[in-house]
């Protein structure tokens, strides 16, 4: 599973962890989060997220 960093305020999303707090099951792969999921910590769009290794 891959991770997403947002280019704005640095948070992770983990497809393996998912974001619970917001709903987003574990396992939940970056590409079918809904087109308007935002950062939960800055509220940055999908956009702004970068694929890290």
């Amino acid at each position: 599973m891959d991770k997403y960093e947002c280019t704005v305020c640095g948070y992770i999303y983990d497809e393996a962890e998912g974001d619970a707090d917001n709903g987003i099951s574990a396992g939940t792969k970056f590409a079918d989060l809904a087109p308007d999921w935002m950062c939960p910590m800055c509220g940055a769009d999908k956009g702004s997220f970068v694929k890290v290794d």
